[in-house]
């Protein structure tokens, strides 16, 4: 018969189910999987399934196919679809649902992200990276940079000045249209976004709507917000998101008045055909950024998610307008599947995820070949680091902005929800047009394929880098059942630091071979010194932080000048010669070699 159990992970307290087993003469109590926080929650959650007689039916099978392999796996799918988050784990590791808040804590306590000026209590919207999410955080940007950049043959990058002539946000539509509605609510005195409110008590998505739309939606639903705790004004009012300074001696003039910028794109386009020029490009070709980025939103939440200061990474992938075909479409890219929520789902109000190839969505006519290869591009990359609990989110005709053919959310589930962290807008000849409008330069270009000039149109791939480092966060971090400790369970090559030395005991002999090795790792890799604590100690505190391989010099070294290596994941250890090590290093961090094909796999007591 299944019961509850707590446990005690980092202080924090978890319920799980478990159930004792008959293995032989001996009784094992196993954990079938998590049921909530609090001891209310469990017994909800448990009584919910004795009354759906589940538990009845896993029994009889835990009973009579206990020892079968394939009807564990039937036993795991039926628990499954009990509860999404009731799975019975056959590994040492499983994901731990934890809150954005415990995130937030788990970052300021490791070295990751420490909220901006934290002595003076801190400042809404705004983080610092710390040691460890420095470095977390620039193997992101550049792994993104060497897949999209380096690793195409039609790609460059650029630069832009955060802050640029107040003209080109005028072009953009920044200045005028970059803006929130709020509302205000006579309760707690407080302005607060509309869109957010609606989304957050009548679960709508309002995305596209104007503000005659928003308001009638407001008054129309006046008791439910009453209900909820709120006493809004019946009036709405917009607020531009653009932050404003200063340039030049003339400070609080009209012409002194310049914005930061609130996204990298426009700095792209202002620059076409510049970058077209000087680096020697033709069409099609692309232009990708890296860099900060400032909106001065109303009410910053949820961590690093929704702040005022962010990076983005993005780039303008220019076109011949007349070019339909892609020729960089292959079949790998045509069979990819991935879920997506499409628009006809949406219009009936269901939030059912289908499972589509590429394919399927270029012969349902939902983008086109130059866009559809670069959606799937961006879910390549997703999914070389990890991220593969992604979903695609279409656009409806009702939100889409006015410039735009076809719009792609990518959503990844958050503690807090299922949240954008990636997009891919169709957006045509706009910018472009808008900017040679504006500043009178004609933005038309000579196409020597076609023979002809004509203005590109644009694919826009964009990135929340912020978004992308909490999503690795959140998927890495991990409990070791076992040893009741976390594991960040962080890619290899993102990873802040790639390996942990230790010398077996504080002697010099060990100690010099450390350092000497230390050294040589240095040359290529980011990489630790450790020599304080027993070496489980040491294994877990570089767990904690996502250390894959720890290094371990012991008196075989002196003899056979070969170390210990262990892998993060497994545990497990193989030994390699010192003079091999920085090369089986590089090709464990690039996955090039299995970890077991690395070297002499050996047993070991401590794990």
């Amino acid at each position: 018969m299944p019961f509850i159990v707590k446990k005690k992970i980092n202080g924090k307290e978890y319920f799980y189910l478990q159930e004792s087993r008959r293995e032989g003469d001996k009784v094992k109590s196993v954990t079938l999987g998590y049921l909530g926080k609090t001891k209310k929650e469990a017994e909800k959650r448990m009584k919910s399934i004795m009354d759906n007689k589940a538990t009845e039916k896993m029994e009889k099978k835990v009973t009579s196919e206990n020892n079968e392999a394939k009807n564990e796996k039937k036993m795991e799918r039926k628990i499954e679809k009990i509860d999404t988050q009731m799975k019975v784990k056959k590994t040492e590791y499983e994901r731990i649902p934890i809150t954005v808040d415990e995130l937030s804590n788990f970052c300021k306590r490791k070295g990751f992200v420490f909220r901006s000026s934290d002595i003076y209590g801190g400042y809404a919207g705004f983080w610092d990276f710390g040691p460890l999410g420095v470095e977390l955080f620039n193997n992101i940007k550049q792994d993104w940079w060497n897949y999209f950049v380096k690793g195409k043959d039609n790609m460059v990058g650029m630069e832009a000045s955060v802050i640029s002539h107040p003209r080109v946000w005028k072009a953009s539509g920044h200045v005028d249209n970059f803006s929130d509605i709020m509302i205000y609510d006579k309760k707690s005195k407080k302005q607060i976004r509309a869109d957010q409110l609606i989304e957050q008590i009548l679960k709508i998505n309002v995305e596209g709507k104007d503000k005659n739309e928003i308001l009638n939606i407001i008054k129309g639903n006046k008791k439910k917000f009453h209900d909820a705790g709120y006493d809004l004004e019946e009036e709405i009012t917009d607020f531009n998101l653009m932050f404003k300074t200063n340039v030049g001696p003339k400070s609080g003039e009209n012409e002194s008045i310049a914005y930061l910028r609130g996204e990298t794109a426009q700095g792209m386009f202002s620059d076409f055909k510049l970058i077209m020029q000087t680096g020697r490009q033709t069409l099609p070709f692309g232009v990708a950024q890296i860099g900060r980025c400032f909106r001065n939103e109303i009410a910053p939440r949820d961590f690093l998610f929704r702040s005022r200061e962010f990076h983005i990474g993005e780039f303008e992938f220019f076109i011949n307008p007349n070019e339909i075909k892609c020729n960089l479409l292959t079949n790998e890219h045509l069979d990819t599947k991935f879920k997506i929520l499409d628009e006809e789902t949406q219009k009936k109000g269901s939030s059912e995820l289908k499972e589509i190839s590429l394919k399927e969505m270029l012969e349902a006519k939902k983008l086109d070949e130059w866009h559809a290869y670069w959606l799937v591009e961006q879910i390549m990359w997703m999914r070389s680091i990890n991220l593969t609990e992604i979903k695609i989110r279409e656009h409806t005709k009702d939100e889409l902005s006015h410039y735009s053919s076809a719009t792609f959310d990518i959503d990844f589930e958050f503690p807090f929800g299922s949240k954008e962290i990636a997009g891919n807008a169709n957006r045509g000849q706009y910018d472009l047009m808008q900017h040679q409008k504006e500043s009178k330069e004609k933005m038309e270009i000579f196409d020597e394929k076609y023979n002809e000039k004509v203005v590109p149109r644009v694919i826009e791939p964009t990135f929340g880098m912020e978004r992308i480092f909490l999503a690795i966060l959140t998927k890495a971090y991990s409990h070791d059942r076992e040893k009741d400790t976390v594991v960040l369970r962080l890619p290899a090559k993102l990873a802040p630091i790639k390996a942990a030395i230790f010398p077996i005991i504080k002697e010099e002999k060990f100690e010099a071979i450390c350092e000497s090795i230390v050294n040589d790792l240095r040359k290529e890799f980011y990489v630790v010194y450790d020599k304080s604590g027993s070496i489980g100690r040491r294994y877990a505190r570089n767990d904690e932080i996502g250390t894959p391989y720890c290094i371990t010099i012991d008196e075989n070294s002196l003899k056979n000048k070969d170390v210990t290596i262990r892998e993060r994941d497994s545990t497990k250890q193989i030994r390699v010669m010192v003079k091999d090590l920085r090369k089986i290093l590089g090709e464990l961090i690039r996955e090039e070699i299995k970890f077991t094909g690395a070297g002499k796999v050996v047993e070991t007591r401590v794990k």
